[in-house]
Parts: C-alpha cells; sequence; structure tokens
C-alpha cells in the first residue's frame, strides 16, 4: 500500500469524525430556548434569574439548557454570591456561526422552515 492509498482510506475517515462532531455542536444549538440563550449571553454576562426572566421560560428549563450548553464547552459559569453567572465560553466564534446562519438562512429563504423533517410544520 502506497501513502496514498493510505490517505485515501483515512480522509473518509477523517471527513465522518469531523462531519459527526459538527453534528454534535449543531445538537447542543439546535433548541429554539438554547439558541435563545446563546444569543442573549452575547450580550453580557446573566445569572438564571434574569435570564428566565427575559427568555420567559422556567427555571428549571433555564437551568436543564445551560447544563446542556455547559457541557458542550459553550458556556461557563463562575460563583457570584449564592447564584452562578453565566457567559460564554467563546463569544466571537459564536457570533460568527450565528452571522453564518443568519447569511444562509437569507439565501435559502423559507426551505429550511418548509422542510417536511426539520421544519416547522414537521415540528409544530
Amino acid at each position: 500500500m502506497t501513502g496514498t492509498d493510505a490517505l485515501d482510506q483515512t480522509e473518509p475517515q477523517a471527513e465522518h469524525a469531523a462531519a459527526a462532531v459538527a453534528a454534535c455542536l449543531f445538537r447542543g444549538m439546535g433548541d429554539p430556548s438554547r439558541v435563545a440563550i446563546l444569543r442573549h449571553l452575547l450580550l453580557g454576562a446573566h445569572n438564571v434569574a434574569e435570564l428566565t426572566a427575559h427568555l420567559g421560560l422556567a427555571q428549571s428549563t433555564v437551568s436543564k439548557h445551560l447544563a446542556c450548553l455547559r457541557d458542550c464547552g459553550l458556556v461557563d459559569a463562575r460563583p457570584v454570591g449564592r447564584s452562578s453567572v453565566y457567559s460564554l465560553e467563546h463569544p466571537e466564534a459564536v457570533l460568527k456561526v450565528f452571522s453564518a446562519a443568519e447569511e444562509l438562512l437569507r439565501a435559502t429563504g423559507d426551505a429550511v422552515v418548509l422542510c417536511p423533517v426539520y421544519g416547522e410544520v414537521a415540528h409544530g
């Protein structure tokens, strides 16, 4: 087997692994509440009570989503008094992802929303 043959066999594996990791990231960001939390944290650090009040979600829901985002390495928490304040781990990268998503959504129009598998009709 030549070096090229070895590369041909590992390239698809590396592509698949990279795709799997990207899919994990998108699943982590795949909930509207988590997206809303990330977008609000782009404005600055907040505690659960502030996020709950701003988003109109139950405290347990916000806490559950923050735990997911923290496990994904997207947010961090630091203790302040008796509560925790959450902030984005990589705000510039999160902003780039949202900017790219908005650009892609403009380009595709309603296609994503109308998708029979992932669109609003499928989950509405």
